[in-house]
């Protein structure tokens, strides 16, 4: 299956505790990179996250973003130490100090061990979490899917267009060089040049060579057939098809310089648009 490197996915949670959103988003990108938006105080599921996108992406540039909302029921609750804050005061009374204790409320509960706060749950929370992560992962890993669907079905309509100028070409050819050979003959016979007949028949032979672009055709259509190969094979092939494209322009661009016709002219610009769309697509693809 071929994936893209573009693609978003969202879920929220609700439970006992709470709500919370999950927000996945990638772009394309050389190698994997991710990068983590969260509350302070979930930092820690951060490596966790970490591993499980390296096991799943190859490439692209991810944003992964959880925004929490606690209940207020849900939220820490504060207990005082009823019985450490008689000792403090009654410490504080028995000083021999004259005038009223210097020692207020306030202060009291500054005290270390005095007030406890009740800590939520974190354990429950954050399987809670995870588990909601995993179905976010999935729904974004079905949206790289599906948008690479859609790539590879573009990538086959230009691959399509460059083996129909690649028949026009060769249909082309013969024609092409009869008529180059037979304008260098009205040249000679205009100059009255006489010229020995096999001598002028060798000229012809190494001007057909010259712009003969058989093999270009034939490479144009092999790499047609290997990259479809590459496709057909799925997973992360954007590199591959990255070098792919350069091949196709190193054959395209031969053969605009062997063209001395319009039309073969207009099939090599042809072949150089087609190729850039296809190399445009799979800039996307993992």
């Amino acid at each position: 299956m071929i994936y893209s490197m573009t693609a978003f996915a969202r879920r929220e949670l609700k439970a006992s505790w709470g709500s919370a959103v999950w927000e996945i988003r990638s772009v394309n990108q050389r190698y994997l990179e991710t990068f983590f938006r969260f509350p302070e105080a979930y930092r820690s599921l951060e490596p966790v996250l970490r591993e499980r996108f390296r096991k799943k992406l190859q490439r692209g540039k991810v944003e992964c973003q959880l925004r929490v909302m606690l209940n207020a029921s849900n939220n820490a609750k504060i207990n005082v130490n009823q019985k450490l804050a008689a000792q403090l005061i009654q410490a504080a009374e028995s000083l021999p100090i004259e005038g009223p204790s210097s020692l207020n409320r306030l202060e009291v509960l500054q005290w270390p061990g005095v007030v406890e706060a009740q800590e939520m749950d974190m354990d429950a929370m954050s399987k809670d979490l995870l588990a909601e992560f995993d179905l976010t992962l999935k729904d974004f890993l079905a949206a790289r899917a599906s948008e690479g669907e859609n790539m590879a079905a573009l990538v086959e309509q230009r691959l399509v267009g460059v083996l129909a100028e690649v028949e026009k070409v060769k249909a082309r050819m013969p024609e092409v060089l009869s008529w180059q050979q037979e304008k260098i003959r009205n040249k000679f016979e205009e100059a009255q040049v006489e010229l020995d007949s096999q001598r002028v028949e060798q000229e012809l032979v190494l001007l057909a060579q010259k712009l003969d672009v058989a093999e270009e055709l034939d490479r144009l259509v092999s790499h047609v057939s290997e990259t479809r190969g590459i496709m057909k094979k799925g997973g992360a092939i954007g590199r591959r098809l990255d070098f792919m494209m350069q091949e196709f322009n190193r054959e395209s661009n031969t053969l605009g310089s062997k063209s001395i016709n319009t039309e073969i002219t207009q099939s090599a610009v042809e072949l150089k648009v087609l190729i850039e769309q296809v190399r445009e697509q799979i800039q996307n693809i993992e």
